[in-house]
């Protein structure tokens, strides 16, 4: 099968990537680091959470971030919004995008938010309508879809039950997202083929963590059946809180590059992803865990 010409990468760093880090990030590094990946190209960005500050300390300063960005026309600036209160403040800070999420193991589901999923997806109803009542997208991310902390191996048919609950919601596109970076790219072809017999293929995405360092290969393999959209994380920013001492979401700059390689238009510039990287990795004190980016940053102090 043929590849895709073209894809599209959302960049979750600001969101899904500085969420877990320990000390508090001060908000003009996060709207700096906004301003740059819009600048680099990104269509579509992840750029905050309205949850409330008592749980993701980090997100605390969301509305200050978007109410500060340089908004690029016709970038789509995203917002997780897990109830009501939330969807209310992204609309106030002017979201484009917001996202809702369920999970496709019920012992993950159980165990985190002690509902079952049928209840959890409920829960969004009244998020997804005022959603589109409002005219903002929505989009839908499905956790542990390839694999479960509590429960191991997840059926693709799980999966599906997800996308199909999703989708009678009224999603505009869904994530199928390894959140603890287990998948392998003939379990990814499988789940991602079995999503698609009830969703638009080109309205799934993958969202991968690269915990077993299989991340690239499963963004191949899901290019190989036809998925043309993922998520990555400038400079690998993010933890994956299930799996100690694990990396967390694949790093932007190895995306793109696998896609400069393949020939595929992602109409973002790596080098100014790359720099990026290295920025946020600055202020944080550590090196970047993308290998492609710290290559590329070496080449250059080395030219």
């Amino acid at each position: 099968m043929s590849l895709p010409n073209k894809v599209k990468i959302v960049e979750v760093g600001p969101r899904d990537g500085l969420q877990n880090e320990r000390e508090i990030i001060p908000a003009e590094v996060k709207i700096e680091l906004v301003d740059r990946l819009s600048a680099a190209g990104f269509a579509n960005i992840e750029a905050a959470s309205f949850v409330s500050s008592k749980w993701v300390r980090q997100m605390a300063t969301s509305s200050e971030v978007m109410a500060a960005i340089r908004r690029k026309p016709g970038v789509v600036y995203s917002a997780l919004t897990p109830n009501m209160r939330g969807l209310e403040a992204a609309i106030a800070a002017k979201a484009d995008e917001v996202v809702i999420f369920g999970a496709a193991s019920e012992a993950f589901s159980q165990k985190n938010i002690n509902c079952s999923i049928a209840e959890s997806v409920e829960r969004f109803r009244a998020v997804a309508q005022a959603a589109k009542l409002h005219g903002i997208r929505l989009r839908g991310s499905i956790s542990c879809a390839f694999g479960c902390p509590y429960q191991g191996e997840v059926p693709p048919d799980s999966v599906a039950d997800v996308v199909r609950r999703l989708r009678e919601l009224g999603c505009d596109e869904i994530d199928i997202a390894d959140t603890i970076g287990v998948g392998t790219p003939g379990q990814v072809r499988r789940v991602m083929e079995r999503a698609a017999r009830e969703f638009p293929i080109g309205q799934l995405s993958g969202h991968f963590h690269d915990t077993y360092g299989q991340a690239v290969a499963n963004i191949y393999a899901s290019l190989e059946v036809g998925i043309a959209v993922f998520h990555s994380s400038v400079a690998g920013l993010g933890g994956c809180p299930y799996a100690k001492g694990a990396t967390g979401n694949v790093a932007t700059e190895d995306v793109l590059y696998l896609m400069q390689g393949l020939g595929i238009e992602t109409g973002i510039d790596l080098d100014a992803v790359v720099d990026a990287g290295q920025f946020i990795s600055q202020q944080l004190g550590r090196k970047a865990a993308s290998r492609a980016g710290n290559a590329i940053a070496a080449k250059r102090r080395f030219a």
